[in-house]
């Protein structure tokens, strides 16, 4: 079964330790060999912005997007970024994975939109809008003083104007108030990539049910997250903690809301799924769980390629 993954922090890896492996092979959770095994058609790759990590936020994402453009160049043959439907669409055809470009964590807009639509114009189709840091577009939801703050009035050009691009707005990390902005303000679909079940595991990164219900009329699709403390008191996470938020999101917001947004590379990892390779255990999982082809179809990748054709 295709596959299309919503968030892994591969590159920012690849580039803090200097692997010389790169992206073809090496012992982190994504590479392309490990994606031709999943039977990857697309993966979503963030450049991943640590406010703590860097005293320029716009400098450390180019690096990591020449990093990502190095990597697809070696690797041609392989894999190619895709910016629309069409494009993944060609990849496919001509065997090859897509790669879309993300930023995770608008600090590195620097506070101009001119970042914004140059950024569009070197590939980038989707921003998380916060990391674990506040920054010019908004706050983030790691501690109980921002959960009421929402867009500044910067961030809200930032909606309006992502939707002009055809952009994908993605909520992950943003405060409970920048969710209901964003969703006010939105005219498309917009996205939680990596993000799970509040009701399940009480945890600010996961969505509350009403949430889950406003994302889902707003034709969204939320990626389950794979990191241990949003699944849940079980260490290590399991696949069945995985279904279980699935089960849950299912009921609230229907089968079309649910995508996989893995955050490999980037979170402690459920012991049952170490790489991206691994992807059948879920499928057999949820397939045991009474799910059907069609339904774990949309969640493997069908419900992230609808909201590719319908925004970007």
């Amino acid at each position: 079964m295709n596959l299309i993954d919503f968030h892994c922090d591969t590159i920012y890896e690849l580039l803090r330790r200097g692997d010389e492996s790169g992206l073809l092979r090496n012992n982190l959770s994504v590479d392309i060999d490990k994606m031709k095994k999943g039977n990857s058609l697309a993966q979503f790759f963030a450049l991943y912005i640590d406010q703590k990590q860097t005293e320029n936020p716009l400098d450390s994402c180019l690096k990591m997007l020449d990093k990502f453009y190095l990597e697809l160049d070696k690797n041609k043959s392989s894999i190619a970024i895709a910016k629309n439907y069409r494009d993944l669409n060609r990849n496919k055809n001509n065997g090859k994975i897509s790669a879309f470009l993300t930023i995770e964590g608008g600090d590195a807009l620097n506070g101009s939109l001119y970042n914004l639509r140059n950024f569009y114009r070197l590939g980038v189709r989707l921003i998380t809008l916060t990391w674990n840091f506040p920054n010019e577009i908004g706050y983030p939801n790691c501690k109980p003083e921002f959960v009421y703050r929402g867009l500044t009035s910067f961030g809200q050009e930032v909606v309006r104007e992502m939707n002009n691009l055809s952009m994908i707005i993605d909520v992950s990390h943003l405060s409970d108030k920048g969710f209901y902005d964003v969703a006010r303000l939105s005219k498309k679909p917009f996205v939680a990539s990596h993000s799970n079940a509040r009701s399940i595991t009480n945890h600010p990164r996961n969505l509350t049910d009403e949430m889950i219900k406003i994302l889902a009329e707003k034709g969204g699709v939320m990626g389950i997250n794979f990191e241990k403390s949003f699944l849940g008191d079980n260490i290590p996470a399991t696949v069945s903690d995985i279904i279980t938020h699935i089960k849950h999101i299912k009921k609230i917001g229907g089968i079309d809301i649910i995508a996989i947004g893995s955050d490999f590379d980037g979170v402690d990892l459920p012991s049952e799924i170490t790489n991206i390779s691994e992807m059948d255990k879920l499928f057999h999982g949820l397939s045991r769980n009474g799910f059907s082809e069609d339904e774990i179809e949309k969640i493997f990748y069908k419900n992230i390629l609808r909201v590719i054709r319908e925004v970007l």
